[in-house]
């Protein structure tokens, strides 16, 4: 079959590109501007996506679209209105996508969608289930609802199949962000005031993400549905810093500080966003896209994190 991939380019989009190829199917990348791929996959230039985008080239002959590009989450958004900026490329660029699609002959759509759609944190034992009534709380995790419900209404009046697939963090070699950073202060050996925090969270390695979306793209059973997947093991944060400290060979170096004195710091130091993410919980339950679709992660939760401590060494 052959797939376009929106986003083809980023951090997912690669590991993505490169795992259809090795599948067999053919593969279309679309990107904003010009970018070296492996051989074998076609790259087409679509500039900037909103919509007003020209798709017509990218879109011919395609079977499959899995869209990843998307206006993500920023910290210290510089946007005179970031909603608007994330509902023109997020909401809009989605719909005028799978309208073009539909208009093409493309008979299945994989939206890629986030957690935050289902909202920031999970209480004790909860998860988020993908039946949960959406409680988006920042611009980015609004829009990507109105995104899927964008393609919801698309697919229903044109026949197009569509399926939503909710992310969490995403991580593997070549990660960039957040999770960079904690690479970085691991290397170091930076001492850190974890030790007492037991909030768990769900993750997701690249290449979980990769052939979930593969096989989303192509089970027959998965049109018209929505799943949330992560690696299937939450993990602490201070099991996730001793578990990337063991792949770097590394001592993990921390030490107890009372929470509460975390969020006082967060606060004047104007970094409670990354603090809540450390010492919140953010747990999801993935067993319907497993019993639906059969899937099972190729990679456990120490894999990924080993293969993503040994690149980072490797790429430093």
């Amino acid at each position: 079959m052959r797939f376009l991939v929106t986003g083809a380019n980023g951090f997912v989009g690669q590991a993505l590109s490169s795992e259809l190829l090795r599948q067999g199917h053919s593969v279309r990348a679309a990107v904003r501007r010009t970018h070296i791929f492996q051989e074998g996959i076609e790259v087409i230039t679509v500039g900037h996506i909103d919509e007003s985008t020209d798709w017509r080239v990218a879109l011919c002959g395609v079977d499959i679209v899995i869209h990843l590009a998307a206006r993500v989450h920023i910290m210290n958004d510089t946007a005179v209105d970031p909603q608007a900026e994330f509902r023109r490329i997020n909401v809009a660029g989605t719909r005028h996508l799978a309208q073009c699609a539909a208009e093409n002959g493309v008979k299945r759509f994989v939206y890629v969608s986030s957690i935050k759609v289902n909202g920031e944190a999970t209480r004790g034992e909860s998860q988020f289930l993908a039946s949960d009534i959406p409680a988006p709380q920042d611009p980015y995790g609004v829009s990507k609802l109105e995104a899927e419900q964008a393609l919801r209404k698309v697919a229903d009046q044109a026949g197009l199949e569509s399926v939503v697939v909710r992310s969490p963090l995403v991580y593997g070699p070549g990660v960039k962000g957040n999770f960079n950073q904690m690479l970085l202060v691991v290397a170091k050996g930076v001492p850190l005031p974890l030790a007492s925090i037991y909030s768990l969270r769900s993750l997701i390695y690249v290449g979980n993400l990769a052939d979930a979306l593969i096989v989303c793209a192509t089970n027959a059973s998965a049109a018209g549905k929505t799943y949330l997947v992560c690696d299937g093991e939450d993990i602490s944060t201070p099991d996730l810093i001793r578990q990337l400290s063991k792949g770097m060979g590394v001592p993990a170096k921390l030490f107890s500080c009372p929470p509460a004195l975390l969020r006082f710091v967060g606060k004047l130091t104007g970094k409670s966003q990354q603090l809540d993410r450390l010492l919140g919980s953010s747990r999801i339950d993935s067993s319907v896209i497993r019993d639906d679709l059969n899937w099972t992660p190729p990679f456990t939760l120490q894999q990924g994190l080993k293969l993503t401590a040994e690149w980072y060494l490797k790429d430093r």
